[in-house]
């Protein structure tokens, strides 16, 4: 939906054609490169329950009890699952058809195929003030400009209630260079990640933007949410994780120590950007 021609200095192509990154990510979670999303946070190494379990205590702490809540990008419901099944009315939204498939083979929430930038449209329908919390917990790292990350959070600000709460996920420009495999790029695309969180466009990984902390934030705030606060979700441990199986003997222990420092400095200014993942918690303003 829209495309930012920044030049990339000589250094490397770079993902700045939105319909490009749509059709990657089409690809990469249909199943057709053999990645499994679901397992990545599930079975796939000691570092995806730290992700997980991080994200679902924070989205709780802002849910009161029966919350209706939105999962934009939700893909196999891995988040909408477990909150469905604790009492809370969930509806999943994701742009990949077999991801939304996958997710309502649960039965216990609703999912629809739709696009972050456009909840009303393609059939979803979604009115002003419909939800008391909405997730962001993948589109905006696949949105290559700052117009469309706004153009999602805009909308989840608008399908949520006054007062309600909306939470959107950026993956770290650390965790781009050294964490998570996200990407295997050589020096010379290292200053457009670290001074403009651009993507290159040849890693297997669809991102189109990576995040520092101060610039989650600054985005959630533009788009209308109060009280912003950007929490690091795995802290400085995560990385290292996902070199442990989550079968290994030593596994259980490290996941504990993780989590324990990620609770402890969730906020703390410089270690958030260790994190591989930053979540930005808002209000929606009366």
């Amino acid at each position: 939906m829209g495309s930012d021609q920044r030049d990339s200095g000589g250094t490397g192509r770079y993902a700045t054609e939105q319909s490009s990154v749509d059709a990657r990510v089409q690809e990469y979670y249909s199943g057709r490169t053999g990645w499994d999303e679901h397992a990545r946070l599930t079975v796939g190494s000691a570092q995806g329950p730290v992700e997980h379990t991080r994200t679902q205590e924070l989205i709780r702490q802002r849910l009161a009890p029966g919350a209706r809540v939105l999962d934009v990008g939700g893909a196999t419901g891995v988040h909408a699952a477990p909150l469905a099944d604790d009492g809370y009315d969930v509806v999943l939204v994701d742009p990949v058809a077999a991801q939304v498939a996958r997710a309502a083979a649960h039965g216990t929430f609703e999912a629809r195929v739709g696009d972050a930038r456009d909840l009303a449209g393609a059939g979803l329908g979604l009115g002003d003030d419909d939800f008391d919390a909405v997730l962001l917990l993948g589109p905006l790292y696949h949105l290559a400009t700052r117009a469309d990350r706004l153009l999602a959070l805009r909308e989840a600000v608008r399908v949520t209630r006054p007062g309600g709460t909306v939470v959107a996920a950026g993956i770290t420009r650390l965790a781009a260079l050294v964490g998570g495999g996200y990407a295997t790029f050589g020096p010379p695309a290292w200053q457009a990640v670290l001074e403009h969180g651009q993507a290159p466009d040849d890693i297997v990984f669809p991102a189109a933007h990576f995040h520092d902390a101060a610039e989650l934030a600054a985005e959630a705030t533009e788009a209308g949410l109060s009280d912003v606060v950007v929490h690091g979700v795995e802290g400085p441990a995560g990385g290292a994780l996902e070199r442990v199986r989550l079968d290994a003997p030593e596994a259980p222990e490290l996941i504990g120590a993780a989590l324990t420092i990620a609770r402890a400095l969730s906020t703390t200014p410089g270690v958030t950007d260790m994190s591989q993942h930053v979540l930005a918690i808002g209000t929606v303003s009366a």
